[in-house]
């Protein structure tokens, strides 16, 4: 079994980035979660060996071939060790790891939208990192994702641990967005563009969320917001969509409500569209409920709960400078 090299490759990348050091570290190794020495186990059970990241519709680092049997099976059960995969897909080695999200389905709706050339890009709720990884694809100079689920840490640290040296510029960072937002623990440098996706509707305060991605962007810094979005904005009455934690569902005058009282521009929607179970399913890597267990069976363009299904739109929105 391998010393946890995956883990002291984030914690080296971690410590070299240009602000004051979140406790990082602290954060994993302290952390009481029952799961967390399964998951630390399968880190350790990964295949000490490397390959060429190749980022894509599937982020895909190696092939088959570069693997022993003894290894492929370890790499095999590392992976599974930390399901489930919310976000990809992503293939290591020649292990197709089909995650519940086709991400790359949201990615193509975003990425014409946006210029990441030589960006600073913060990803909010970033999950595993896939889109980071899509981001440094798109030209992005480095990415920083923050989320406070210490699984999808892990997931990215099993990913980044597979890919060559010189991948480290899409970090996942063990934080909450108000942690970075400190003052003592905000980025010398402010970033270019902010992504938060499918994070402001679980915001009890959501102006107060993007008042905190305002401070951390340059003086006009891009803002792309992808959120759930209704004809009518509601509050749900207990769940929406078996989801207990969303808020409120906004209409395009909330969004630009909240928008220009956090000191940006009014949105300018790119696109909207339908999730669909294409987009969202269950999976051999995510065999939990999914998005068909969220709707009503027998009229898919409502929730169980009797609510509109969801749609998303993505806006993007500029700081307005100082």
């Amino acid at each position: 079994m391998r010393p946890p090299v995956a883990l002291e490759r984030l914690f080296d990348a971690w410590g070299a980035a240009d602000w004051p050091a979140p406790d990082c570290i602290e954060r994993v190794r302290g952390a009481r979660h029952g799961d967390l020495p399964r998951w630390l186990d399968a880190l350790r059970r990964l295949p000490a060996r490397t390959a060429a990241l190749a980022p894509g519709d599937v982020v895909c680092i190696g092939a088959g071939g570069d693997l022993s049997g003894g290894e492929r099976h370890h790499l095999l059960n590392a992976l599974r060790g930390l399901m489930p995969w919310r976000k990809g897909p992503f293939e290591l080695f020649g292990i197709h790891v089909d995650a519940e999200w086709r991400s790359d389905r949201k990615w193509r709706r975003v990425q014409p939208h946006v210029h990441l050339t030589g960006k600073r890009v913060l990803d909010v709720g970033c999950g595993n990192g896939y889109f980071g990884w899509r981001m440094l694809e798109a030209g992005a100079e480095a990415v920083v994702g923050i989320d406070p689920s210490l699984l999808f840490v892990l997931q990215h640290a099993a990913v980044a641990s597979c890919a060559e040296e010189g991948t480290a510029r899409n970090l996942v960072l063990p934080l909450r967005l108000e942690d970075l937002a400190q003052p003592n623990s905000a980025p010398h440098t402010p970033f270019d563009v902010a992504f938060s996706m499918g994070v402001v509707y679980h915001r009890r305060d959501p102006q107060a969320h993007l008042s905190q991605l305002a401070s951390l962007l340059t003086d006009e810094g891009l803002l792309v917001l992808e959120t759930l979005v209704a004809c009518t904005a509601f509050v749900p009455e207990g769940r929406y969509a078996r989801m207990r934690n969303v808020w409120q569902v906004p209409d395009a005058a909330t969004i630009d409500h909240w928008l220009t009282a956090a000191g940006f521009t009014p949105g300018a929607v790119v696109d909207i569209a339908p999730t669909t179970p294409a987009e969202q399913r269950t999976t051999e890597w995510m065999p939990h409920q999914s998005l068909l267990d969220a709707l009503d069976p027998n009229d898919l363009t409502r929730t169980i709960e009797g609510h509109p299904a969801p749609t998303r739109a993505v806006i993007l929105a500029h700081r307005v400078g100082s």
